[in-house]
């Protein structure tokens, strides 16, 4: 896996940046159409800051989602009420938070969401079930936690946790925030790997 260098990453071609994109995230078409133009559109001097700017983005799309929207109800006593309306998120944003493969799923394709779950191998039974408690409780919505080596009986409390407290606009915010630290994250194991990469060569050429 590679990573070129962030602050050249607006002058690539599209389907490099595209490349770097599917690395950081998932391969998503609705990833792709959303933060191409952020990457196209400025010079950014570290993947933290290209990423921060992405999740500004995300933020923007949950923004004007209207999920925690209300009307006013006019009561027969003269009086109004503010009701909260229905949760509709913005589709692209529902398909942005879906690439990412669910915990526990038996088939992983992304290689580096296999080894982020490792930790939650077995019991894929029960974190099935959650899946399912889960997205019936927040429908469109896929559970999304930035696992960071915590095993599942923590992965699992915090989705019973999550879904006890039953806000779906603070599940977007969530999943938005947990898809950002997973990208932080890859984008520095993999130039922590490329620098290794580059010592040990440079080790070996003086080696000779």
């Amino acid at each position: 896996m590679y990573l070129p260098k962030a602050a050249s990453l607006h002058s690539l071609t599209e389907p490099e940046q595209t490349q770097a994109l599917d690395l950081l995230f998932e391969p998503s078409p609705a990833i792709h159409d959303t933060l191409l133009p952020i990457v196209r559109d400025a010079e950014y001097k570290s993947y933290s800051e290209l990423i921060d700017a992405c999740h500004n983005r995300f933020l923007s799309l949950a923004a004007t989602s209207a999920t925690s929207a209300s009307t006013t109800a006019n009561l027969t006593d003269g009086s109004s009420t503010q009701l909260k309306s229905t949760p509709k998120p913005d589709p692209t944003l529902l398909s942005i938070l879906g690439s990412h493969p669910r915990l526990g799923a038996k088939k992983v394709e992304s290689v580096q969401s296999a080894a982020e779950q490792a930790n939650l191998q077995g019991e894929g039974e029960v974190l099935a079930r959650l899946n399912e408690e889960y997205e019936a409780k927040f429908p469109g919505l896929r559970y999304v936690v930035f696992v960071n080596g915590r095993g599942r009986p923590e992965i699992m409390e915090n989705m019973r946790m999550r879904m006890t407290r039953g806000d779906y606009a603070q599940e977007v915010n969530a999943a938005i925030e947990a898809m950002c630290d997973i990208a932080k994250d890859r984008a520095g194991k993999i130039q922590g790997a490329a620098t290794r990469k580059r010592t040990n060569e440079a080790r070996g050429r003086e080696g000779n």
